[in-house]
């Protein structure tokens, strides 16, 4: 079941034709772990959409509160009797169809779908994980690469590649040859003591999980974070490479070509992350 602008309804015939997010990608998505009811890292994921929503010039309804829109996200998972269990929420968010390119409608509408999550907590899997550059296309840094929206061509071709080769996911690289994230999540490097990641003007996506790993990381005295650009040759050099997003926490890279690496600091990161969240709840 589906929650279509505050109605639960099944998911057939809720997106037409003229779904300016199907036609144009004129939308924006969160997507959301809850757990036990509990909307993981919920004040993030909605001062980004809202950010991104005043981007795009998405006129903002005055019911979009962040409770009316966790009211929302929890009326959806009573519904799919995931209350009481862990859940991947999906929050779309497009401008009601009207126009082509220009839009000549200011309306919005929403649809929340959720689905079940094995874990409660964050798990680190340390199973083969192996990555290699994706070099057919480039992100264009701007403000618009750093949204969450649902143009992805990139990702989704970038995908493909990833599974055409026999990997676990692919690097992306900005127009200026700088690496960027993952197809999936934000990209860590660790050298030593400094822990790298990709500032948001290289073009990587806001993510509401990087922003948590970043405040964690700054929190232990042994490592220096650092945001700056990474370079393609500085891979095979890291001692350790992991990806962060919402749902899985933390993903070690144990593999870049022919280099492989450690997860011992991806492993303490997600310790205390784990932590974060016992002490929020």
């Amino acid at each position: 079941m589906i929650n279509f602008n505050g109605n639960i309804t099944d998911e057939t015939n809720v997106i037409s034709f003229n779904n300016r997010g199907f036609n144009y990608g004129d939308a924006l998505f969160e997507t959301i772990k809850c757990s036990h009811g509990k909307l993981l890292f919920f004040e993030d994921h909605y001062f980004r959409l809202m950010a991104s929503m005043r981007i795009m010039r998405i006129e903002i309804p005055m019911e979009f509160t962040m409770e009316f829109l966790e009211e929302q996200i929890l009326k959806t998972l009573e519904a799919n009797n995931l209350s009481n269990a862990s859940a991947r929420v999906k929050l779309l968010v497009n401008r009601a169809a009207g126009g082509l390119y220009l839009p000549t409608n200011k309306e919005v509408d929403y649809v929340i779908n959720a689905v079940a999550l094995d874990a409660d907590f964050y798990l680190i899997d340390s199973s083969r994980y192996e990555v290699d550059l994706f070099k057919d296309y480039y992100v264009a840094p701007s403000l618009l690469s750093t949204l969450k929206s649902n143009n992805k061509a990139l990702h989704v071709v970038g995908s493909v590649y990833a599974s055409e080769n026999n990997l676990n996911n692919c690097l992306l690289l900005n127009t200026n040859k700088n690496v960027v994230e993952a197809l999936n999540g934000n990209l860590f490097l660790v050298k030593g003591n400094t822990i790298k990641t990709p500032p948001l003007t290289d073009g990587c996506l806001k993510g509401v999980m990087r922003k948590q790993i970043m405040e964690i990381i700054d929190l232990i005295p042994e490592y220096t974070l650092e945001e700056v650009s990474i370079s393609p040759f500085e891979l095979q050099k890291a001692d350790e490479l992991f990806i962060t997003n919402v749902i899985t926490g933390i993903q070690s890279i144990t593999k870049y070509r022919k280099k492989e690496f450690n997860t011992s600091v991806a492993e303490n990161v997600l310790k205390k992350l784990n932590v974060k969240i016992r002490l929020s709840s």
